[in-house]
């Protein structure tokens, strides 16, 4: 069962890193539901992302080769885009490092993941009034780290990283690919950052339990991938808001289903 489990949670996750519904809350409310015994953790949420950064590199491969070949020849334009993205990190490394104890609590907690998914279903519902007024390719320096305080945000369970970044940008009068672009990218980072904080922890793990984590992140990858078109295709054709219901019911119901059973 723990195998299967693990399947599905990596499938979850990787279809819902990328749509506004927050992946780090279905999970966390599967889990409860599945009343997963699942030795994981936020070890095992971090890898699920890890798994979902490999998809943002496979599909925005273009562009993070035209960025690295802009480093490494001291391009401009290219040394100007990295250090936006790195601003935009910084919140979120500093909310890691100074909450992190605090932070892997919430995960535990579907009330938590209930009340972010409403927050979550706000902040996309706001986008219908913002998608289509934005034309700017990047981001101002200020407008890198605005987006970088709701990627922070975004870090507890429920709020989705991709809802609150690129309803951020559209906010800030970017266009829509090129926000999805720069949100998705900015994660690269923060999820990376993420990772070689807990890598430690794979050391001091079973072998059953790496395997485990390994094939809920192969699955997570694969699934991340597909995710990440279809959201593509809702910025094109303008129906990015409509998630919002979504979140909003889950929310509803994952708090009302917490009220009644405790």
């Amino acid at each position: 069962m723990e195998i299967l489990q693990t399947l599905m949670l990596g499938i979850l996750q990787g279809l819902t890193e990328f749509l506004p519904v927050s992946s780090s809350g279905h999970l966390v409310i599967a889990q409860w539901i599945l009343d997963s015994e699942f030795g994981g953790g936020l070890l095992f949420e971090v890898t699920l992302h890890v798994a979902t950064m490999v998809a943002i590199l496979l599909f925005y491969r273009k562009k993070v080769f035209e960025l690295a070949i802009g480093a490494i020849s001291a391009n401009p334009a290219s040394l100007r885009y990295i250090g936006k993205l790195v601003v935009g990190t910084l919140p979120a490394i500093g909310i890691a490092l100074l909450a992190k104890n605090w932070i892997e609590q919430q995960f535990e907690l579907p009330q938590v993941a209930g009340l972010g998914l409403l927050i979550t279903g706000t902040i996309v519902w706001s986008t219908r009034y913002t998608i289509d007024k934005g034309n700017n390719h990047e981001p101002s320096w200020y407008g890198a780290f605005l987006i970088g305080c709701a990627q922070a945000i975004a870090i507890l369970p429920g709020i989705s990283r991709s809802g609150a970044t690129v309803g951020a940008a559209l906010a800030l009068g970017l266009s829509p690919l090129a926000a999805a672009q720069f949100s998705f990218l900015l994660g690269v980072i923060a999820i990376t950052g993420a990772g070689v904080l807990l890598l430690p922890e794979l050391a001091t793990i079973s072998n059953a339990l790496f395997q485990t984590i390994a094939l809920g992140a192969m699955a997570a990858l694969l699934s991340g991938l597909l995710a990440l078109w279809l959201f593509v295709w809702l910025l094109r054709t303008q129906r990015f808001y409509l998630f919002a219901w979504y979140a909003w019911v889950l929310g509803i119901t994952t708090l009302t289903a917490v009220l009644t059973m405790t």
